[in-house]
């Protein structure tokens, strides 16, 4: 769906709504405009810089006033929707809580694992953090339409209310205990930190403790999406009793 005017995306990227690229028309930088672009931004949302006619040709209403917004209609749910329908399975809750992931296809592939694993759905924050585009939908193979995806205000306040729940929060940090002596057979949230940063420090300090995968390689680390579907397996492993 394409939003169109300045008023018009400002509102539309302030509401929290899944944008999934927002262009700009060259040599347009009025104060409005620079604020759409810095919300964008902040958003993680990716901004194009196009000619006067592109613009014109993407418009349906020929009024776009030199901005143009790209809108993926998703069903977003609530971390209190996810922790109800958990509750109605009567099987432990397993929940993952991203940290600032921005890659789109990291996302997706954390969806498939997800749906694949069971896991009871998926938490990002509204700020700085890639949301459900349609890149996010295709590489989820379709996963997107079955795992519930909150979008909460603040990752921290989610690990809050959880540990007021009595639901067990680990960080996945290179750092941590191995997940191999975790228990994680009781309700549980796993936080996945953002590529190239990992969790971030308050983040890392809310949760009950890190956890970690061997090491074995050159490479100390491991792409989000990959450790995220290991964790995953790693729980159902332990909660099947193999």
């Amino acid at each position: 769906m394409i939003i169109e005017g300045i008023n018009t995306v400002i509102e539309t990227l302030e509401s929290g709504a899944t944008v999934e690229k927002v262009a700009v028309q060259k040599g347009n930088f009025s104060t409005r405009v620079n604020k759409a672009v810095s919300l964008a931004r902040e958003r993680g949302v990716r901004v194009s810089f196009e000619e006067k006619k592109r613009l014109d040709e993407l418009s349906a209403t020929g009024r776009h006033q030199g901005i143009i917004a790209f809108v993926t209609e998703f069903s977003y749910t609530s971390l209190e929707d996810i922790l109800l329908a958990n509750k109605k399975k009567g099987k432990p809750l397993l929940l993952v809580l991203l940290d600032g992931i921005q890659d789109p296809h990291n996302l997706g592939a954390i969806l498939r694992s997800a749906d694949a694993s069971g896991a009871d759905g998926v938490v990002i924050p509204k700020h700085r953090s890639v949301t459900v585009t349609e890149t996010v939908i295709k590489v989820s193979a379709g996963s997107a339409s079955h795992v519930p995806v909150a979008k909460e205000g603040n990752i921290n306040d989610v690990i809050r209310k959880l540990k007021n729940n009595f639901v067990n929060v680990y960080g996945a940090d290179m750092g941590g205990e191995s997940v191999y002596t975790t228990d994680l057979t009781k309700d549980t949230a796993i936080i996945i930190g953002g590529e190239g940063f990992g969790i971030s420090h308050l983040t890392a300090n809310l949760a009950d403790k890190k956890i970690s995968l061997p090491q074995l390689g050159k490479v100390n680390s491991l792409n989000a999406s990959v450790a995220t579907g290991i964790l995953l397996y790693e729980a159902v492993r332990q909660r099947e009793g193999k």
